[in-house]
């Protein structure tokens, strides 16, 4: 680790998360290199190597990112509204996914590879936040659904979780895609993260006790 403040550190590691991320929404991730990283930092390319060893510690990182990002929107909407009908708690919910397109694209294309390519350390921080996400959604049922068993909400989590995982490719395709689908004679409607995350998240309270 490079001598300096922990401030600089913290810096410095946003600076690379953020160089990172931009890259991430026009490139894939197969694409995107240390050195692509490195030529849109203040700093050398080779400095980023004293904060992260591999590209996907630093994409593990920005998920991390993304997912903080998810739990503050999440203790904001507890802290916004004392009570929500299933219906308006699936709009809710739905709208806070709405705004991480790079967290849903990132779980459900990328997380074995940089997970598999992750230090430890990396990845026990990785986890620590998303059983910070878990714990999150689970308080919001407890406040929002008083009615809902501890069973009920293991019940939803276990199944929003994993849906979460593959929402993205149902909901994001590109022409190249659109094209086969259409030349596979697919049925195939459009629908938006928010539209395919409420419907789902409704469905789940109705037949989780949320509803009552």
């Amino acid at each position: 680790m490079p001598k300096g403040s922990e401030e600089l550190t913290n810096a410095r590691k946003e600076e690379i998360i953020n160089a990172c991320a931009s890259l991430y929404e026009t490139m894939g991730f197969k694409d995107v290199t240390i050195r692509d990283i490195g030529a849109r930092t203040s700093f050398t390319r080779t400095s980023i190597y004293n904060y992260f060893q591999t590209k996907e510690e630093i994409f593990l990182a920005l998920l991390e990112r993304e997912h903080e990002a998810w739990i503050a929107d999440l203790k904001e909407l507890m802290r916004q509204d004392s009570m929500l009908s299933a219906e308006k708690f699936s709009d809710r919910l739905a709208r806070t996914l709405e705004k991480r397109g790079c967290m849903l694209k990132l779980m459900s294309m990328n997380l074995y590879d940089m997970e598999v390519s992750s230090r430890l350390e990396n990845l026990v921080s990785f986890k620590k936040t998303y059983a910070d996400a878990l714990q999150t959604v689970s308080c919001c049922l407890e406040r929002f659904f008083p009615a809902m068993s501890e069973e009920d909400i293991q019940h939803f989590l276990y199944a929003f979780f994993p849906f979460l995982f593959g929402v993205y490719p149902y909901t994001s395709h590109t022409e190249k895609q659109l094209e086969a689908m259409k030349l596979a004679h697919v049925d195939y409607t459009e629908y938006s993260i928010y539209e395919l995350t409420r419907s789902f998240i409704a469905r789940m309270l109705s037949t989780s006790g949320g509803a009552e």
